[in-house]
């Protein structure tokens, strides 16, 4: 009974009864041979034994490391996907309360910038489309790098002419007769106005361009046509007007043979139309022959037609 006893309270293991013994003979002293190698430890449990006990420590080991407040002994790493587990609830809340305080400081951050890039993102909205009235940048023949002359090609002289309205008291010249410049190339012209009355006078200014192949190869950087004008009794001003010709219209073959281009204004009493705006006070058909459309057939107005309908009805 002593070795039994001894057995079973050893430090190192307690060991199963070995399943072998039970094969053993029944006589006495191999018996007490048996339990006599146990209580040396000499005896060793068989290998599936040993194997099932270690992977048993193993697992005891990573619940005791997880649950335990000090260093784990035990050197096992946890299991693939093992979540880890928080000692008090005051923990869980701290970690959500950073976690929060994280997605509330990235969100104010982002808030604060968008308000910062506000401006410019619509000032390059704006560039972009023309919205609000702004001038459009980067958009085709008006991009820096067409705006370069043409070295190698013919001069194209561009002359000036300048008309008023008969009800319109002022004097309206250019102050170059013509100019000769390259496609590609931008050119400053001026004219200048004077208002012959003795009261105040709005006016607005039309413009074409004979012959008409090149109109679509002139273009305006600045201009005074179909703008508000207006001059003050006696008044006279100077009237800019920036343009070039487009380096295309070289690889037009309707216009290879154009030497010369004359540059038409004509300046209207200007007057308030039913919706507010500005338009020259006079006939239609003089108006639009002022703008080279006069051997055209023009729609009429959507106030004509509707004065139509509703005569004939």
């Amino acid at each position: 009974m002593n070795l039994l006893r001894a057995a079973f309270l050893r430090p190192a293991h307690r060991a199963q009864w070995p399943a072998s013994t039970s094969h053993l003979s029944t006589s006495s002293g191999q018996a007490y041979r048996s339990l006599h190698a146990i209580a040396r430890g000499a005896w060793r449990p068989p290998p599936h034994c040993l194997r099932r006990e270690a992977s048993c420590f193993s697992r005891f080991s990573w619940r005791n490391a997880s649950t335990s407040s000090g260093p784990s002994p035990s050197s096992n790493t946890p299991p693939p996907g093992a979540r880890p587990q928080f000692k008090s609830r005051e923990e869980v809340y701290a970690a959500r309360n950073r976690s929060l305080l994280m997605y509330t400081t990235a969100v104010i951050v982002f808030g604060i910038g968008v308000t910062y890039a506000a401006v410019p993102l619509y000032r390059m909205f704006c560039a972009a489309t023309g919205f609000a009235g702004t001038p459009k940048v980067g958009m085709g023949k008006f991009e820096a790098d067409r705006l370069v002359p043409v070295e190698n090609a013919k001069r194209i002289k561009v002359h000036f002419n300048a008309d008023t309205s008969d009800a319109l008291p002022w004097s309206f010249i250019p102050q170059q007769k013509f100019v000769s410049v390259l496609p590609g190339e931008t050119s400053l012209a001026f004219y200048k106005a004077k208002n012959n009355s003795d009261k105040d006078i709005i006016g607005i200014a039309t413009y074409n361009v004979t012959p008409d192949r090149i109109a679509p190869y002139f273009a305006k950087v600045e201009c005074f046509c179909f703008e508000e004008q207006k001059l003050l009794a006696g008044e006279e001003v100077d009237m800019p007007l920036l343009f070039f010709i487009d380096r295309d219209v070289l690889d037009d073959p309707s216009c290879r043979n154009l030497d010369d281009i004359v540059l038409s204004y004509t300046f209207f009493r200007a007057r308030r139309n039913a919706q507010g705006h500005l338009e020259p006070d006079a006939p239609d058909d003089v108006v639009q022959a002022s703008q080279g459309f006069a051997e055209y057939e023009m729609a009429p107005k959507v106030e004509d037609r509707r004065k139509g309908e509703s005569a004939s009805s």
